[in-house]
């Protein structure tokens, strides 16, 4: 059985080397045509998956995506990008071109690493991933266990949403600054920062691993606290439904798509986080389009499952829609931004989380980066008591580590009430004359 399988991959492959040597992907970069964005246009032989590939190589640019056209029907696929700086400039760099250029176009590779997106050997760290319960004080003990067993974090994220944490972490060994790789060591990590985790409450799910694996780090999040569900809501979850991203869920019968709208406050990487669930959930996307007005983002896709069906039942929709839901909210972050930025050493991440903890702050959410012997490390902070950010401590805490090292880069905003109404008018307008959009309450019972 082994063998077939192992057969049919190497055919699969085969096949698709043999595609893209007749149907080479095309990229055209055009600065002339829009006033305020570099166009992006991406053409290939179609292949689940790929569009996220082209948004996350895009994504990982820190290019803005201010729109986006995407079709995809039959075996062929279309990208239209409308991309910025982040400073809302065109894209001018002939080094940042150059790199769009061979990443999307027939030097690259992108078509056929999709069964591994993001994955190859390193032994330059140790990856951690961790997910768990979230609690005050969490990454303060995370960092210490860490410490306390000779791991240097030289770079990581950690998320929270909806009473749930997950971590993605690049470590090395104290000493040597390279991988960990002896196993009773690695078995030690995992045990004792999965203890960790659960708590007092030894019934609570928690998980560790490790890897000497290079991942995509916000797709693993995604992927971690997908697993983790936490898109379910929680009797306790009391935020204000206006808050929430507008996600609309519908089918199309005539044409066997479902069509997913959705509203929400634009910010960047909105894209990459919608397509990322999409895939991850076995949904492809025949067309998309993808706008901004104001400070609003819309976006729209017409998607299909994987095994060809449009969504089938109620509860589909439903979790569909939570999916989606909680992609967005995870990268929104609550509370007050600081920035540190110093020269790295060990321990450095736990002695700031632990000022931090000792000040009543807990971290919602972490980017952690050493680069040429500096640490630059981000920090979304909130009080542990659930109270505004107190100025004084944020004051003390600045003196504690160094006014110039560690500084504030905003403050909490005030929530924003999103639109009481489903978004209905759909942008791709004309592109299909049926009106045969119906709502799930109003047509088909479910088997």
């Amino acid at each position: 059985m082994e063998m077939n399988m192992s057969f049919s991959h190497d055919i699969d492959d085969e096949y698709e080397k043999f595609i893209r040597r007749m149907n080479p992907p095309r990229v055209v970069i055009d600065n002339e045509t829009c006033k305020n964005a570099t166009v992006i246009r991406v053409d290939s032989a179609n292949k689940h998956g790929i569009l996220l590939e082209v948004v996350q190589i895009l994504t990982d640019l820190n290019l803005i995506i201010t729109k986006a056209y995407i079709s995809s029907d039959g075996n062929w696929f279309m990208d239209v990008f409308n991309v910025t700086d982040q400073d809302g400039n065109k894209i001018l760099d002939e080094g940042i071109l150059d790199y769009i250029r061979k990443s999307l176009g027939p030097e690259s590779c992108f078509t056929s690493s999709m069964r591994s997106v993001g994955v190859k050997q390193s032994m330059d760290h140790t990856a951690i991933e961790l997910t768990g319960s979230d609690r005050p004080g969490l990454l303060s003990e995370v960092s210490a266990v860490l410490r306390h067993l000779k791991c240097n974090v030289v770079s990581g994220e950690v998320w929270t949403h909806n009473t749930r944490a997950a971590a993605v972490m690049q470590v090395t060994d104290e000493e040597t600054g390279t991988a960990i790789t002896d196993p009773e060591r690695l078995s030690r990590i995992k045990s004792l920062l999965c203890n960790l985790l659960k708590g007092s409450n030894k019934s609570s799910l928690a998980k560790t691993a490790v890897s000497n694996s290079v991942t995509h780090t916000e797709r693993r999040l995604h992927q971690m606290m997908f697993a983790d569900r936490d898109y379910e809501r929680t009797s306790n979850d009391v935020l204000d439904e206006r808050q929430r991203p507008n996600v609309d869920v519908v089918n199309w019968y005539d044409k066997d798509y479902s069509v997913v709208t959705i509203r929400c406050k634009d910010r960047p990487k909105l894209l990459f986080d919608t397509v990322c669930t999409l895939t991850d959930m076995d949904y492809v996307v025949f067309h998309a389009n993808i706008g901004t007005e104001g400070p609003d983002s819309y976006q729209e896709y017409y998607i299909r499952h994987v095994d060809g069906y449009p969504v089938k039942s109620e509860a589909e929709r439903q979790r569909v829609t939570q999916c989606l839901e909680a992609a967005i909210e995870r990268r929104v972050s609550e509370g007050l931004k600081l920035e540190l930025c110093t020269t790295d050493r060990v321990g450095l991440l736990s002695d700031v989380t632990r000022i931090f903890r000792e000040n009543s702050l807990t971290v919602t959410r972490a980017e952690v980066t050493t680069k040429a012997g500096k640490a630059v490390n981000t920090f979304y902070v909130r009080d542990a008591s659930g109270c505004p950010v107190d100025a004084k401590a944020i004051d003390s805490i600045r003196q504690v580590i160094g006014q110039t090292i560690l500084k504030v880069k905003g403050s909490p905003e005030d929530p924003k009430s999103a639109p009481q109404e489903s978004p209905t008018r759909f942008l791709f307008g004309g592109l299909f004359k049926s009106k045969s959009f119906v709502n799930f309450s109003l047509v088909r019972s479910y088997s």
